[in-house]
């Protein structure tokens, strides 16, 4: 997913990709088809309405059919010209709005199938993966692929329709004329092609940067109280100042070529003109009254042609950018909705009831190839039992847990839930039986209700109010300001860390699992805080197999089995008094935490 600076080449078969999502609304692109093929044919009848306006009603007076009176034909052809004119506004008001309709619904489809992708990806991709980058690709790319419809393929098509159209009717009425008009139309290709590949460069750096600064925002947003705390702003400011640089620049390259070619269009357009006109004046000299007088109308509906000409072709070449634009910014959605890097989910064992056995055979997992965290990892849990896992920071305690639940895959061994491969589960229902407890606990931004529920409609109120009752936490809800609608603001800002693990606890218990995994919880807590959440610990792992990861052994003396890591590697596993006998790697952990502690309350 990684952003590449090359520019492919609009491909037909990602074209092709990209209209399977305009199928459902298949009725509004034909439609838009329809509307450009007749505002084509439409386009030449204004100057030759013009013109027998001029030769016929104003040169030859020539007598209407239907209005009786002095004026009556250019009365009549002035009418046809109004109500053409209507007709033609009427037509591209329902194209554009149609093509721009067309456009919203193919992206409506494609960020909803982004985004499922997204959620369905392996953790592993987004540990690769900048946050600003996905948010870029599914937000800005996808609306890029919006300019495919509303100003890209089928506009493009429109113009051309019209031109080929506005260019039979002037071959028609003299070709010498129009050939001697369209003398200087190599320049404007000449100017066109170099615009082009111009404003096509500098939209890829653009993009680029852009995705740069969208990463660099939200990571910094999201850090800002390590920025401010670090005194790093100036620092940091500097790296934002260079990346926005970048994006100015390419920008400036991009309105520079605008700067350069519309004058180049206006000087050709006026070439045309002033050749038309030379033309004309010299062919008209020894022609008869007649058809001089005739030429008058031709070289004006000429010059309204030549006007109705270039108005597409002035645009045309930004078109083709804004086109090959989105074919870029399709090629890197699809690279998300193609990537492979999901959690399968293909199986559907789902038991009415969960007892819990864990079971690990000889489980290897790394993050990246070869750099193991995880060594030849085998234990076993029994229903109802406590496990508790220490060791050392980097030890590999957290990439236990989180191999359980299938948030990564192992890269060799087997990992068993009741005696069944976690691979055969169904994956939503594997997750809904495991209660996670995280030492960071995320809060989205929304009520304290919602986010103890997760907006799961199938969680009344009651039944949150009991589990907050049983972890203690009701009266503090009710202090708060609207109580169980509070809004705790993005990533919880508005709570302490104890009461943002409090909420977890509810949350936990309200999805009752059979398997609870606890990541240091009470961590980084006040002595207050912890002893609350000691006592909600108590009640969640009471019936259910636990996992509790722990910093502070104090809180794991009670657990059925403890087990030590050390590099990614089973030191010791046993009771904490069958530990504290062997005198190895727990004893020493001990013996280390109840030194610093003491010497902690000494200073104190």
């Amino acid at each position: 997913m990684s952003t590449n600076p090359a520019a492919p080449k609009p491909r037909l078969s990602l074209l092709k990709r990209v209209f399977t999502f305009a199928a459902p609304y298949k009725h509004k692109f034909y439609g838009s088809i329809l509307l450009s093929v007749l505002l084509a044919v439409m386009a030449p009848l204004r100057p030759l309405l013009i013109q027998l306006t001029i030769n016929d009603g104003i040169k030859n007076h020539t007598v209407s059919r239907f209005i009786h009176g002095p004026g009556g034909f250019i009365i009549e052809i002035t009418i046809i010209q109004v109500l053409l004119l209507f007709l033609e506004t009427a037509g591209r008001f329902y194209f554009t709005f149609t093509t721009a309709s067309l456009g919203q619904s193919v992206v409506k489809d494609l960020r909803v199938t982004t985004y499922n992708k997204i959620v369905h990806l392996n953790l592993t991709q987004f540990d690769k993966t900048p946050i600003g980058t996905l948010t870029t690709r599914t937000i800005n790319d996808i609306e890029s692929v919006n300019d495919i419809f509303s100003d890209g393929l089928i506009p493009i098509i429109a113009d051309l329709l019209s031109i080929i159209s506005i260019l039979s009717y002037m071959f028609w009425v003299d070709w010498r004329l129009t050939l001697v008009s369209l003398a200087p139309f190599p320049f404007l290709i000449l100017a066109t092609y170099f615009f082009k590949e111009t404003v096509n460069k500098s939209f890829i750096t653009v993009r680029n940067a852009v995705a740069r600064l969208n990463a660099f925002v939200q990571e910094h947003i999201t850090g800002m109280s390590l920025v401010q705390a670090f005194a790093a702003e100036k620092r940091e400011q500097g790296k934002f100042s260079n990346i926005n640089k970048d994006h100015r620049n390419a920008n400036i390259k991009a309105i520079f070529a605008y700067s350069v070619f519309f004058p180049i269009v206006e000087l050709v357009s006026a070439l045309s003109i002033g050749l038309l006109v030379w033309w004309a004046a010299k062919e008209s000299v020894g022609l008869d009254a007649k058809t001089a007088e005739n030429s008058a109308g031709i070289i004006t509906a000429f010059i309204l042609c030549l006007n109705l000409l270039f108005r597409p072709l002035r645009v045309l070449a930004d078109k083709f950018n804004v086109l090959q634009m989105g074919m870029i910014a399709s090629e890197r959605v699809f690279k998300i909705i193609d990537n492979p890097d999901v959690t399968v989910n293909n199986n559907h064992y789902k038991p009415q009831i969960l007892q819990g056995k864990i079971e690990f055979r000889n489980v290897d997992f790394a993050y990246l190839e070869e750099r193991y965290v995880l060594k030849n990892i085998s234990f076993g849990v029994l229903p109802g039992q406590t496990l508790a896992i220490v060791g050392h920071t980097g030890s590999g305690k957290t990439s236990i847990i989180s191999l359980i639940n299938r948030l990564y895959r192992v890269n060799s061994g087997e990992i068993l839930i009741d005696d069944v491969s976690i691979d055969q589960y169904e994956l939503d229902f594997l997750r809904s039986r495991i209660g996670v407890v995280l030492q960071d606990v995320f809060l989205f931004s929304g009520s304290v209700f919602d986010n103890v529920t997760l907006r799961n409609t199938d969680i009344s109120r009651e039944a949150v109010v009991e589990a907050a009752k049983l972890i203690g936490l009701h009266n503090f809800i009710m202090k708060l300001p609207g109580g169980y609608d509070y809004n705790v603001m993005e990533r919880g800002a508005t709570l302490s860390l104890g009461q943002r693990q409090l909420l977890s606890f509810v949350r936990a218990l309200l999805y009752d699992p059979s398997i609870l995994i606890l990541d240091e919880a009470t961590s980084s807590v006040d002595s207050e805080s912890e002893g609350l959440i000691q006592n909600a610990i108590d009640k969640l792992i009471s019936g259910r197999t636990s996992i509790i990861i722990a910093h502070r052994l104090s809180t794991i003396r009670k657990a059925d089995k403890i087990m030590v890591l050390d590099k990614g590697e089973i030191k010791e596993i046993g009771s904490h008094d069958e530990l504290m006998k062997k005198e190895g790697f727990y004893f020493q952990l001990h013996e280390m935490q109840f030194a610093q502690n003491t010497k902690a309350e000494v200073e104190g």
